[in-house]
């Protein structure tokens, strides 16, 4: 296993994620880290402010958008993920990819953890390339696909459902002897408004599978469409939904505006705290 992965994830209290897309069409910053400079000035920012991880994303997951080949994901990862990896040799860095190989070269580049957003399902190889790679693996639920998801979702118990899926996977993964599992319900993913919100008042029942919850709440439509905002105007929003998954029990908050996650860190852990002397 490449010298990197003498990084540890410690979740014992919650960890901000920084978002760094590297695509020229995620919903709220597209196109904004097209060059390396760019990429590594918010990488230092987003360390500066408080962040635990960096997530890099080569491949746009919003609602709507067209997959594109493993190639050209590769094309967009391999110089971003070399340079921010020298540059802060310290910060576990996450890759948000869908696609074994891609996985496989993204560890052997210095990546410390997969964020999955089909949670395994868009290629049978997944699983078991992350037991072999034996990284943390975020496992996160979709219905559905990036181009279909929003497409009048209908659920039963939506908790019920995630949580099924959820269990279903992890037995996979620990079937083959892999148990470092984070767990993602997907907000807005093949999800409406109201799906979400019930996962979000519910979140805290994931915690019963035993393995950690990351939310990632920001700037999401589910703050937009109640509020009758754009993306932009979201990050108020967002405090408050982050503020609430904290208060849930979520040990993730998967952001664009770390500052602003981290300062809900630390008073939710200063609740905490008075509640709990």
């Amino acid at each position: 296993m490449p010298e990197n992965h003498t990084r540890t994830l410690d979740l014992s209290s919650p960890v901000v994620m920084g978002i760094l897309n590297i695509t020229p069409d995620s919903f709220y910053d597209g196109g904004w880290y097209g060059s390396i400079d760019e990429q590594l000035k918010q990488t230092e920012k987003m360390i500066r402010d408080g962040a635990g991880i960096i997530d890099i994303g080569a491949v746009s997951t919003r609602p709507g958008a067209k997959e594109i080949c493993e190639v050209t994901e590769v094309e967009r990862l391999y110089s971003s993920l070399k340079a921010v990896r020298h540059n802060f040799p310290d910060i576990p860095i996450s890759v948000d990819t869908y696609r074994s190989n891609v996985a496989r070269i993204a560890v052997e580049m210095g990546a410390d953890i997969i964020n999955d957003i089909y949670g395994g399902l868009f290629e049978e190889e997944m699983l078991l390339t992350i037991s072999r790679l034996d990284v943390p693996y975020i496992m996160m639920h979709m219905k559905g696909n990036p181009m279909n998801m929003q497409e009048s979702p209908v659920y039963g118990d939506v908790v019920g459902e995630i949580s099924y899926f959820f269990d279903a996977q992890a037995r996979k993964l620990n079937e083959l002897g892999f148990n470092k599992i984070i767990l993602d319900p997907g907000f807005g993913f093949g999800k409406n408004v109201s799906h979400n919100f019930e996962v979000l008042a519910r979140l805290d029942e994931f915690s019963s599978l035993g393995y950690p919850v990351m939310a990632g709440l920001s700037r999401k439509s589910m703050i937009n469409r109640p509020l009758g905002i754009l993306p932009p105007e979201a990050l108020n929003g967002t405090t408050v939904l982050n503020t609430i998954a904290l208060l849930k029990g979520a040990s993730v908050l998967r952001v664009h505006d770390v500052k602003e996650a981290v300062e809900a860190v630390k008073l939710v852990k200063m609740v905490n705290e008075a509640e709990n002397p």
